[in-house]
């Protein structure tokens, strides 16, 4: 293969939060399009509240630093400051460490689901841009399938937890029970919806969801039996809240330390908890700095992750066994793409075919001479290669065309199941149904 594939980023484990945020991408469509603009082949970018994950794949010629010096100016910084918080894989590193996000073994609280789903919403974006191609359709699907496994053969999800359930234990551990409390919602995603889950298990007399599409709010509203919240209304019902949990995906804080005074008043020096989960953080950091005020942002969170880690270590590792078994297994896909190899399985499979039939061919004729079988034989395998002839002198043309080469070699192996995938029964049931 003349090209590589990268995987740059940053997660929990490598950058603070502070860094984190510095370094999210906000406009995911205009950073795929300006890599794609400088040469790059495909790609996909991935951005949440723990991790940035950065996929490409390119020429030769192309270095991790030109992709590390874009992705920093495209966030206002330095390739010096944001080098040391990350970290770079190459080619099959790149492929394992791929498949171990998408099994949460690389979270921060490994078996979390949400994310695969996170995962999947960018590729879908990237298919949208036409930034992924060849290798990143199939390094994704084959991404979700090894997930699929971890959560089918291994134990790993049953005893998980996602960020919201332990930012509710955290609210658990500063409050002693969460009773007759009061909370809020800023944000009405995904993680608000567990985080209203979990609250509402733990006994909140309470609760009120804000966002600024007040209409989602309104919906979460009804589904967790709560009070949605206009957002320009905001800071009238943090006085009579106690607990607030905030997840918006603003590129700016929504709660100022200077706007929390009025509010800090009103409440006669009664206890207020903040735990703000998203990044860039929704919560001003000197709100930690008002009295009887107690902010606490996604990393303090690990050590509520830890206590749930130790449960889960015998099943990481059959986890991270099927995830090495994956990985081998699409670094012989890609070994596949160049045209000699793909030749020599085309042949293979047409004699493999033709020996096939001419055994249960002779077994129905019964006793002949040997003459005679050798000439059915030749004649059966002659026709195995015949029939491959013409697909491999497409082939041989076709990959000599710029660009064309791995698009068509991958056509052949699915076309002709070189690489012997399990195809459902079922596969192309949904596609007929579409055509009617």
């Amino acid at each position: 293969m003349d090209q590589n594939i990268y995987l740059i980023g940053l997660n929990h484990k490598s950058a603070g939060v502070d860094v984190r945020e510095r370094y999210a991408l906000t406009n995911i469509d205009e950073f795929e399009n300006g890599l794609l603009d400088m040469g790059i082949r495909e790609v996909m970018a991935l951005s949440t509240c723990n991790r940035v994950e950065i996929l490409v794949v390119c020429s030769e010629e192309f270095t991790e630093n030109e992709i590390l010096a874009y992705w920093a100016d495209k966030c206002c910084g330095s390739k010096i400051d944001l080098e040391p918080n990350t970290y770079c894989y190459k080619n099959l590193k790149a492929v394992n460490h791929l498949f171990r996000v998408a099994s949460s073994l690389d979270s921060m609280i490994v078996g979390e689901p949400q994310i695969l789903g996170q995962l999947k919403k960018s590729y879908r974006k990237a298919v949208e841009a036409g930034a992924a191609r060849v290798i990143i359709n199939r390094l994704l699907h084959k991404s979700f399938f090894v997930a699929k496994r971890v959560r089918t053969e291994t134990s790993i999800a049953s005893s998980a937890v996602s960020i919201s359930y332990a930012a509710v234990e955290l609210a658990k551990k500063i409050f002693g029970e969460l009773k007759g409390q009061k909370a809020m919602l800023i944000g009405a995603g995904e993680m608000a919806e567990l985080a209203a889950t979990h609250l509402l298990k733990s006994g909140v007399e309470k609760i009120r969801i804000t966002n600024r599409t007040f209409a989602r709010a309104e919906e979460l509203a009804e589904t967790m039996n709560g009070e949605a919240v206009p957002f320009e209304n905001l800071y009238d019902c943090l006085s009579d809240t106690d607990i607030i949990i905030s997840s918006t995906g603003a590129p700016y804080a929504v709660i100022k330390a200077k706007d929390m005074k009025a509010v800090i008043k009103k409440r006669k020096s009664k206890p207020m908890f903040f735990i703000d989960i998203a990044v860039p953080r929704d919560i001003d950091p000197d709100v930690n700095g008002l009295d009887n005020v107690y902010l606490y942002d996604i990393d303090d969170l690990k050590d509520v992750v830890e206590e749930n880690m130790s449960q889960r270590e015998d099943e990481a590792v059959k986890a991270s066994s099927i995830v090495e078994s994956e990985t081998l297994s699409f670094g012989n896909w890609l070994n596949s793409l160049d045209l000699q190899p793909t030749i020599v399985d085309l042949f293979d499979r047409s004699e493999n075919v033709a020996r096939k039939e001419l055994a249960k061919t002779l077994k129905r004729l019964g006793n002949i001479d040997d003459e005679t079988r050798d000439a059915i034989e030749t004649m059966a395998l002659s026709i195995g290669k015949k029939l491959v002839h013409e697909p491999v002198i497409f082939l041989k043309r076709r990959t000599e065309e710029e660009g064309a080469a791995e698009r068509f070699i991958d056509l052949a192996r699915r076309m002709f199941n070189l690489d012997n995938d399990t195809i459902p029964p079922d596969a192309h049931c949904k596609r007929k149904k579409s055509k009617d």
